[in-house]
C-alpha cells in the first residue's frame, strides 16, 4: 500500500518549550512538500495549529477531525483543506486512524498518549497494520519506551510487539522510517492473547 495520508498526533498546549513547536513546524512541511496528506484531531492552538499551518503554508492538504463539542467552543482551526465534525472522541480517533496510512506520534499530553497506546492497541489486535512513529523529541517519550520494554519483560506482550513502533530522534527520521517500518499482519490477533 503506498502512503499518501498520515495521521498525526500531537497537542494542543501553547505553553510547551518553543523546541516541540520547531519540530512540529519542520514536520508539517517536510509532509507536505513529500505530497502528504496529514490528517490530524482539527485543533487551531498549540502544536496542532502549527502542524497545519506549516502544511498549509507549504502547499499541503490537511484534513482535521473534530468533535462537535470542540467546534462549539471554538477549538478548531479555520483555514483546513477539510474539516470534519464527528459525534464523540472515539469516532475522532477511528476516523483519523481508518482514513491514514501511517501515523506519527509528537509529544503531547493525555490525549496524545491516549491516542497513541490506543493506535498500539489496534495494532496489536490486527485492527490496522500502519506504520507508527514516535518522534522522541528532547527524550519526552523515554519513560513510555522504557514501560513498554517492561510490558515486554514481563510477559504482558511478546518481543515481536517492539515492531509495531519504530522511535526516532527528529521529524527527519519519521518519513524514512515510514517506509522502512516492520510490515504487521491483520492475522496478529491470533498471537494477542499470551
Amino acid at each position: 500500500m503506498s502512503l499518501q495520508r498520515v495521521c498525526v498526533y500531537c497537542a494542543s498546549s501553547s505553553q510547551c518549550d518553543a523546541s516541540y513547536f520547531d519540530e512540529t513546524k519542520r514536520l508539517g512541511e517536510l509532509l507536505a512538500r513529500n505530497g502528504y496528506t496529514i490528517v490530524y484531531g482539527g485543533g487551531g492552538a498549540g502544536l496542532m495549529g502549527a502542524l497545519a499551518d506549516a502544511a498549509l503554508a507549504a502547499s499541503g492538504e490537511v484534513i482535521g477531525v473534530l468533535p462537535h463539542f470542540m467546534k462549539e467552543v471554538e477549538w478548531g482551526h479555520n483555514g483546513l483543506t477539510t474539516m470534519r465534525l464527528v459525534d464523540d472522541m472515539h469516532e475522532r480517533k477511528r476516523i483519523m486512524i481508518e482514513s491514514s496510512q501511517a501515523i506519527i506520534a509528537l509529544p503531547g499530553g493525555c490525549g496524545t498518549l491516549e491516542e497513541l497506546l490506543e493506535a498500539i492497541t489496534w495494532k496489536r489486535l490486527g485492527l490496522h497494520t500502519n506504520p507508527i512513529i514516535i518522534v522522541n523529541t528532547r527524550g519526552f517519550y523515554d519513560p513510555l519506551i522504557t514501560q513498554l520494554e517492561r510490558c515486554i519483560d514481563e510477559r504482558f506482550m511478546l518481543p515481536k510487539h517492539r515492531n509495531m513502533w519504530t522511535v526516532v530522534a527528529s521529524v527527519e527520521e519519521a518519513l524514512p522510517a515510514l517506509h522502512n517500518a516492520a510490515v504487521w499482519s491483520k492475522e496478529a490477533i491470533r498471537e494477542a492473547r499470551l
